[in-house]
């Protein structure tokens, strides 16, 4: 341990030195740096999510702080205080039958990028399932397997129970990649947890917070500017095989219950249109409501 601080120490030295001896490193740094953080904000983040990363409102209340994590083909946004995604985006298109079928992976990881680091034994004996919010079939299915790989990072994971995780949920999940992308236009999709003030946490695991419910929303982009919309917010307490229509809400309902602002973006008279519709005959959704559960 000696020997390591001094090679700290020595390491942090001599790059004083350099920085003061050559004040143009400091410069250049500070262009990468800065580029670095530009590009991100500027042309990477905005390619993987609909109108704008969502905007904490009362951002001042820690439990709605969160990090932006952008992964292989989906985003999200952290929480280091509730051990869980507050929001996961990510864009779907139909399936290809010869598309690469990739073996699940054996486990689960932590994401080295978060503080709290929880990992899946956190989980064990909890009565809850790990919940992926992107989902692993159609990741994996859709942009490979580096992507599926990231979709196993504790931080793209939530505490469901298993009725809701492999069933009702896993019923959307399956809606979506099957139905939902026959429709035109261009499919994307944000999800997550929903809390409310009465704090339960994993029984393993204070740093991980258990969801009261989840939601999911889906933005159909067409080319005549005139994007349709769809909610739906699941509580954790189901028997698996109601109708998914049961669970139709508007935007609006998920903002207030989550105390984010999505798809900030758009000009507030189409936003304030969106977030107040619930348009289910628009995605056929009364012919899929009922589709089986696979377990």
């Amino acid at each position: 341990m000696a020997r390591k601080k001094r090679v700290i120490a020595y390491l942090t030295a001599n790059f004083f030195k350099l920085m003061y001896r050559n004040p143009l490193v400091i410069l250049f740094l500070l262009i990468v740096v800065g580029g670095g953080y530009a590009y991100e904000v500027q042309i990477a983040r905005p390619a993987q999510i609909f109108k704008g990363v969502p905007v904490a409102e009362q951002w001042q209340y820690p439990f709605r702080w969160f990090r932006v994590f952008r992964n292989a083909h989906f985003m999200l946004g952290y929480s280091d205080v509730r051990g869980n995604p507050l929001w996961v985006t990510y864009q779907l298109k139909a399936v290809d039958k010869n598309a690469t079928k990739h073996k699940r992976p054996s486990n689960f990881k932590s994401d080295w990028r978060s503080l709290n680091q929880v990992k899946a034994t956190d989980y064990k004996g909890s009565g809850y399932d790990r919940g992926h919010m992107a989902p692993n079939y159609a990741i994996s299915r859709l942009y490979g397997k580096q992507a599926q790989l990231n979709s196993f990072l504790m931080s793209n994971i939530s505490p469901q129970k298993p009725k809701l995780n492999q069933k009702l949920w896993q019923r959307l999940e399956e809606v979506e990649v099957k139905y939902f992308t026959q429709l035109e236009g261009k499919l994307w999709v944000v999800t997550g947890p929903v809390f409310d003030a009465d704090i339960q946490r994993l029984k393993n695991a204070w740093n991980v917070e258990i969801p009261d419910a989840f939601f999911k929303m889906y933005i159909l982009e067409r080319d005549d500017n005139t994007p349709l919309t769809l909610a739906f917010l699941m509580p954790q307490n189901v028997k698996g095989n109601e109708p998914l229509n049961r669970y139709l809400v508007s935007i609006d309902e998920i903002e207030k219950q989550t105390g984010l602002d999505f798809f900030s973006e758009l000009p507030d008279e189409l936003e304030d249109r969106l977030e107040a519709s619930i348009t289910p005959k628009a995605w056929k959704l009364k012919k899929v409501a009922n589709t089986k559960s696979r377990y």
